[in-house]
């Protein structure tokens, strides 16, 4: 996350019961002829005005990672913007769980469920009220107990179907969130620490030759999906290549220079950004839902995880983790994701193909996800590598 420097004052807003809310269903492709994206037109912009025009704070979800990721999207268009509407919105949804007395009524027993954490860092910030830090200190309390690998990797949740599991999925719902909060409420060296440690135990686990990583790896090797003598999934599913890459980059943005896992990390990302060069579809500039196996004929690109990459090779090499030559690989990436964005005939922006959410599968199981149009994960994902590459 940017660097957080100025306090917005909210009106006092109605508390919402805490209630635990079914995510809306992704859109259905719109009907009519929708108009293509103009190069001069402010993307977040129209993407946020369309998505608060479809859905109320109260009836855009429950406590889940995708609004979470949405939201924090939104939030970068409001630090750039300064509409208060913006702000605004994201705390009307927020109040709906967190009660006064910073009561929230989540137990985080899996990573998905601290990912809208993150808003409870940034309301702390803009408001100033403490009923958010006692909320987002109920992520940290937790994680004093929560389940690891014998080498300190976090489950991907605290049930019998996750144990002993890591999904790259997972680094993005707690890693940013950590260092987040260490630095505004002045508990950096452990969060700092945790969060590094987090993404290269995962990064040992996950990465492969061709420096992309697997979906998932069980260290008790007891997964259906898990090879029998590494433990790691069969594929490189791309949302989830995806997550891992836009955490890796919110870390290093994070943690000191001098800090001792920040040459292993640099490792990791730099040989991920080769793997994912080597991979990007020359006709399109997009990823694959599958990454390695675009020459199958049934493979599709997708629209979130091609956002994903394209923030985060764009952000790595404006912030010299990476060289130079990966504005050009975001730049072919951002182009492609513009091209799946169009107007439909109401006015409001649709996003296509987007998978819907997934569990550890084979090539056959992620390639029949539905592609969705207007699913949080690519709105989310749009808004942040669109905020970073904004007239690239």
């Amino acid at each position: 996350m940017r660097r957080r420097r100025l306090r917005t004052a909210l009106t006092t807003l109605a508390l919402t019961a805490a209630t635990l809310v079914t995510l809306p269903a992704a859109a259905p492709p719109p009907t009519g002829s929708p108009i293509g994206p103009s190069p001069d037109r402010d993307w977040s912009v129209a993407m946020v005005e369309s998505t608060m025009a479809r859905y109320t704070p109260s009836s855009i979800g429950g406590w889940s990672y995708p609004v979470g990721l949405y939201l924090y999207g939104q939030y970068l268009a409001y630090e750039r913007t300064h509409d208060t509407r913006y702000l605004t919105y994201t705390k009307d949804y927020v109040d709906r769980f967190v009660k006064s007395d910073g009561s929230i009524g989540q137990s985080f027993n899996n990573l998905d469920s601290m990912q809208a954490g993150r808003l409870l860092v940034i309301l702390h910030h803009e408001t100033g009220q403490d009923r958010y830090r006692k909320a987002a200190k109920k992520i940290v309390d937790r994680l004093a107990t929560y389940p690891r690998t014998s080498d300190g990797g976090f489950w991907h949740a605290d049930t019998a179907s996750r144990a002993h599991q890591l999904w790259a999925d997972g680094v993005y719902m707690v890693n940013p969130f950590l260092v987040e909060y260490g630095e505004e409420f002045g508990d950096s060296s452990y969060t700092d620490d945790e969060a590094a440690k987090q993404l290269a135990v995962y990064g040992s686990h996950l990465q492969v030759a061709n420096g992309l990583l697997e979906h998932a790896y069980d260290e008790s090797k007891s997964a259906g999906w898990s090879d029998p003598r590494t433990g790691l999934a069969p594929e490189h599913w791309c949302r989830a290549v995806g997550w891992y890459s836009m955490a890796i980059v919110g870390v290093l943005d994070g943690i000191p220079q001098h800090h001792p896992r920040r040459a292993q990390l640099l490792g990791v990302f730099r040989k991920l950004a080769a793997g994912l060069e080597k991979y990007q579809d020359p006709a399109t500039g997009r990823w694959f839902q599958v990454i390695d196996k675009g020459t199958r004929g049934d493979n599709w690109t997708e629209t979130s995880c091609s956002s994903m990459f394209t923030y985060a090779l764009s952000r790595g090499a404006q912030q010299g983790y990476l060289d130079q030559r990966f504005k050009a690989v975001a730049h072919r990436g951002y182009q492609g994701v513009l091209a799946k964005l169009s107007v439909g005939s109401d006015g409001r922006t649709n996003l296509a193909d987007i998978s819907i959410g997934t569990n550890v599968g084979d090539y056959a199981y992620y390639i029949a996800r539905d592609r969705a149009t207007n699913d949080f994960h690519g709105l989310g994902a749009f808004l942040i590598m669109n905020e970073q590459l904004r007239g690239d």
